[in-house]
């Protein structure tokens, strides 16, 4: 098989499944199911080799060509390619493979894994597009699906609303990537990828527009809302699509298009990244619900790759370590965002995975004050969830240590302020997650869902453990070459000392946050922050609603009165005045001219003569 066909079937098999389970298989959920794994595992099988190709490819066929715009569609297999499909193909699969359990009993299941199907298809199609109008395509198809997988049990009027919010909110944002796009080629004369590459011309508006697609997808303020409503759906959805892909989609078009960008944007994308960073892991330590606390940690850790990413804006030359990526960045902060994406996509679809489990084993409940004493009654759930805690809070040797340290280092080395915020963030991401992790396996189980939990079967537990593996050894692994390994790998001009102070700063904030949130929190069914101090926690609530209220209050008193007007306007002046104005008259002279046809040839003789005496008035100047 060429890698042109190899590209096209990992590209196709996710379609093909969907198209399959839509046109046969609508009420045989289990056969849909497996269909839909089967395709999962074979773009995995595909995807392997592809993995440890040493030279790029590329390939493309004209699809439109409008003047002098030619639309093509085509792919581009590089390292970075290589590296995000490496990512959607093989934690989909995983999340396919948990579905299988966690969706058994659901009687809508074959439309569910149709929907993992079609959103497969989609992701795959960005990481592959060799253009921007090919991408923006497969863009829209991602939110379509994710629309479609958030809605999935719509028959609850808050998934509907979720649903519904996530899609208008990301409209916004891709109304501005688009725009972005069209000036690209507006100034360069084309969207492929490879040719910008080349040649293009330098703008601060292309990077901004096209940075507003990001702000939907990864969630940045102030487009985040939707992300924790989004956690209506299924758990699997939730760590497939909003955790460990989709919102991942933002950044990889960041790291696409970096040659676009100029200082300007950079600086403004990083301060971007930074606020939302803070601003969710505050919001998060608030959080009842589960799936909502890793939904604001998700948002806080988007910002963590959005803040490096637009803080790379020096370039550096990276020694090669792995086997597979031989001089893949120009940048470090594409490389430093990358490699946290990475190693997030491993221990944050964990995280959610395992959320999934305590979810199914204690019966649909997700108030972590409710739950308790998991420890003991799922003791598989409750090692692979730890390990996942390790990592996102930063724990030396395991993977998020050496991705988030890289971070750290590339903040302390370009801006001071954003540095201290980050390292705030990093307290508070130690803080909740230890929160979370006490609260719902340690103490006693507090209702009667949790005193009944039990392990889940092999299809649910294996996918925890093939992720708490890779939560250990993904930074480390060959795979993903140089940005496997420690700050020392990645930046080897940096002195020793630096290196010395990235670690302590980590020990430093990963100690203060975890021990206080240890030592803060009992394993009680009452939130003590609430408790003790009423002022803060209200004031955190009242930050986490902000932004629903004045997206609320704008909808209502600005938009929908904007609206109104122009809803007064159409029926009174232009249907009223203009359409049936003009059309009124129109009759009136109509019925005039009828009125002049008598039939009666003494009437016309007047008429002649009075046509005469006109004339003659004209013609002598008259009038």
């Amino acid at each position: 098989m060429s890698l042109a066909q190899m590209v096209l079937a990992i590209l196709l098999l996710p379609l093909g499944a969907a198209a399959v389970i839509a046109l046969f298989l609508r009420k045989q959920g289990a056969l849909a199911s497996w269909v839909s794994v089967a395709a999962a595992g074979a773009v995995v099988a595909l995807t392997l080799p592809l993995v440890f190709l040493q030279a790029g490819a590329t390939g493309s066929v004209e699809w439109l060509r409008l003047g002098s715009l030619t639309v093509s569609l085509g792919f581009k297999l590089d390292d970075l390619a290589r590296l995000m499909l490496f990512v959607v193909s093989f934690v989909g699969f995983l999340i396919h493979v948990f579905s299988l359990g966690y969706m058994r009993n659901d009687p809508a299941r074959a439309r569910y894994f149709g929907g993992l199907s079609i959103f497969m298809f989609s992701m795959l199609g960005i990481v592959l597009a060799d253009n921007l109008f090919m991408l923006f395509v497969f863009w829209e198809l991602v939110g379509f699906s994710s629309w479609l997988l958030i809605n999935h049990w719509h028959e609850r009027q808050s998934a509907a609303d979720a649903a519904k919010k996530a899609f208008i909110v990301n409209r916004v944002g891709d109304f501005g990537f688009l725009l972005g796009i069209v000036m690209c080629w507006w100034l360069n004369g084309t969207v492929n990828l490879s040719e910008l590459d080349a040649r293009h011309i330098v703008s601060a508006a292309v990077p901004l527009l096209l940075f507003c697609g990001v702000l939907g997808k990864s969630a940045q303020m102030p487009l985040h809302v939707w992300l924790p409503d989004a956690m209506e759906g299924p758990t699997p959805v939730s760590a497939l699509i909003h955790a460990a892909t989709m919102v991942a989609a933002g950044i990889y078009l960041l790291c696409r298009v970096n040659v676009l960008m100029v200082p300007e944007a950079l600086n403004i994308i990083a301060s971007v990244g930074t606020v939302t960073a803070v601003y969710a892991a505050l919001c998060a330590v608030v959080q009842r619900d589960i799936k909502k606390i890793l939904a604001y940690s998700t948002l806080s850790q988007l910002g963590y790759m959005v803040a490096a990413f637009g803080l790379g804006s020096t370039h550096i030359v990276l020694r090669k370590v792995g086997v597979v990526v031989v001089d893949l960045w120009a940048s470090f902060g594409v490389g430093a965002a990358m490699f946290h994406l990475t190693t997030h996509a491993f221990f944050k679809a964990l995280l959610f995975l395992g959320a999934g489990s305590v979810i199914i084993g204690c019966h649909h409940e997700q108030d972590i004050f409710k739950l308790g004493g998991l420890r003991k009654k799922m003791p598989l759930t409750f090692a692979t969830f730890t390990i996942g805690v390790l990592a996102i809070i930063g724990m030396p040797g395991l993977a998020g240590f050496f991705s988030k340290d890289a971070i750290l280092y590339l903040a302390m080395e370009k801006s001071t302020p954003i540095f201290l915020a980050l390292a705030f963030t990093a307290v508070l991401t130690a803080f909740y997650m230890v929160r979370l992790w006490k609260i719902t396996f340690f103490g006693e189980a507090r209702s009667a869902e949790a005193k009944h939990a039990t392990e889940n079967g092999i299809s649910m537990t294996v996918p925890l453990l093939v992720l708490a593996i890779l939560s250990v050894v993904g930074g480390y692994s060959g795979v993903f070459g140089r940005l496997a390994g420690r700050v020392a790998d990645l930046v080897p001009d940096a002195e020793g000392s630096a290196h010395t102070t990235i670690l302590l700063v980590s020990l430093g904030v990963m100690s203060l946050g975890a021990g206080a949130a240890w030592f803060f929190y009992p394993a009680a069914g009452t939130d003590a922050l609430e408790a003790k101090s009423s002022v803060v926690f209200s004031f955190f609530v009242a930050l986490k609603e902000s932004f629903d209220r004045v997206y609320g209050y704008y909808v209502a008193k600005i938009q929908q009165r904007f609206a109104m007007v122009l809803n007064f306007l159409d029926n009174i002046v232009l249907a009223g005045f203009i359409i049936r104005g003009l059309a009124g008259l129109v009759g009136l002279l109509g019925y005039g001219a009828r009125a002049l046809h008598t039939g009666n040839l003494h009437a016309y003789v007047y008429w002649f003569l009075l046509g005469t005496v006109l004339l003659w008035a004209f013609a002598t100047g008259f009038f």
